[in-house]
């Protein structure tokens, strides 16, 4: 679609989800045994027919140029691209001060391309969105700029930036982060209307406002801190309702599903759910095929039928390249190239690839990064206070194993 520019926030450095986060940045987590979390939104924005797109980098940034080399090429098409931008200290010796001044410190990518409308949207969430339904909206009511969002409990409101609107749609309050006495949704005392993190901006008035916020030294030239504060008095910043996003194919339970995976926990319960009976999440939706990164890899396979020694996967997704051998793997998720051995039994576990699960083994509610070899015999998710002086355990008790790790081995 012409007259429309993208920038994706893809910088962030995840620090609630160490130590998934220790040797990459947070859109580079691999997510769901196909994908990496950076792999949502870019599918939005392809699927939407929005093809003119830069991803904003800065931390840890190599695994995610690397996935983005490989996973999204866009070529021979003239003005179509998906091109990584590594921070630069375009304004001075400095790296990105905040979300505001990332897109200010790229401001020669817009002014170069001159475009209607950008988009600038963030980077490391779960969801799905047909932008050209945000996009119309902007446009029907001229706004400056749209803010999509959505209602979360009041007890999360700290998290985000709580939005009050009128009748029409026009915002007519904001609080960043609020730590107390959030404005709630008028008849809904226990909802807050939360800001998505994604905006929609005439492109002439991102500019401007980018060039004043630059100018001050107290700023701390974040979209959530100075610009939302700075547009909205004056009247033409709009709210779009993201429950109302509709897709060809989804089923009415997953209206409005969006999930930040900011934390373990958080990150845990969403690859939980694409693997429940009736996931919020679908990635089996034809319409909106979900690309990623597909390693050359054969299919995966089940081996062994035989009395307590049988190969199967029960309430689980299992990813090319796998091997289940003899064993049970139970509501989990296995992403590519992992090999379980004989006698083991994985539950309510999220293996990120590249892994070799030992003959024996029991595992329970973890996370094993890539890479992550498991001697045989190790039992893991059984007694938490044990595994607490070995491993990072999240606050609702999941047990993450760090990229790398080499577990019940001798000279681990």
């Amino acid at each position: 679609m012409s007259g429309v520019l993208t920038m994706i926030l893809a910088g962030g450095e995840g620090t609630r989800l160490s130590p998934l986060t220790s040797l990459r940045a947070k859109p580079a987590v691999p997510f769901g045994g196909n994908y990496r979390i950076i792999d949502f939104v870019l599918n939005n924005f392809v699927n939407s027919d929005l093809l003119q797109i830069f991803v904003i980098t800065q931390f840890k940034s190599h695994s995610l140029m690397k996935h983005l080399s490989r996973a999204w090429r866009v070529g021979g098409v003239t003005n179509r691209f998906i091109d990584p931008i590594p921070a630069q200290m375009q304004t001075g010796k400095h790296w990105y001060l905040g979300t505001a001044d990332a897109i200010y410190q790229n401001l020669h990518l817009i002014e170069g391309l001159d475009p209607e409308h950008v988009c600038v949207f963030g980077g490391d969430h779960i969801y799905k969105m047909d932008v050209r339904h945000m996009l119309d909206f902007h446009r029907n009511n001229q706004a400056k700029l749209t803010v999509a969002a959505i209602p979360v409990p009041v007890e999360q409101a700290h998290e985000f930036g709580i939005i009050e609107v009128d009748e029409t749609g026009k915002m007519i309050g904001f609080q960043e982060k609020p730590k107390s006495n959030p404005k709630t949704i008028p008849g809904q005392p226990n909802m807050v209307l939360a800001s998505m993190g994604n905006y929609i901006f005439e492109a002439n008035c991102l500019v401007d406002v980018l060039n004043e916020d630059a100018k001050q030294a107290d700023s701390k030239h974040d979209f959530g801190h100075n610009i939302i504060p700075t547009l909205f008095p004056q009247g033409e910043v709009y709210v779009y309702d993201f429950s109302t996003n509709k897709i060809r194919g989804e089923s009415e339970s997953s209206a409005g599903y969006w999930r930040d995976v900011g934390t373990i926990d958080s990150y845990y319960e969403a690859n939980m759910d694409l693997i429940s009976i009736d996931p919020p999440f679908d990635v089996y939706n034809r319409y909106w095929p979900l690309r990623s990164y597909n390693p050359p890899m054969p299919p995966a396979k089940f081996v062994h039928d035989q009395t307590n020694r049988t190969g199967q996967a029960i309430s689980s997704m299992v990813a090319a390249g796998c091997i289940v051998s003899g064993s049970i793997v139970y509501q989990s998720i296995l992403g590519y190239n992992v090999h379980v051995h004989s006698h083991s039994y994985i539950e309510k576990c999220v293996l990120m690839g590249n892994n070799d699960i030992g003959r024996g083994c029991r595992i329970r509610k973890a996370i094993i990064d890539k890479d992550v070899k498991i001697a045989p015999g190790t039992v893991i998710g059984e007694d938490i206070e044990a595994d607490r002086k070995r491993f990072h355990i999240s606050a609702g008790g999941v047990v993450v194993i760090p990229k790398g790790a080499k577990v019940g081995f001798d000279d681990e």
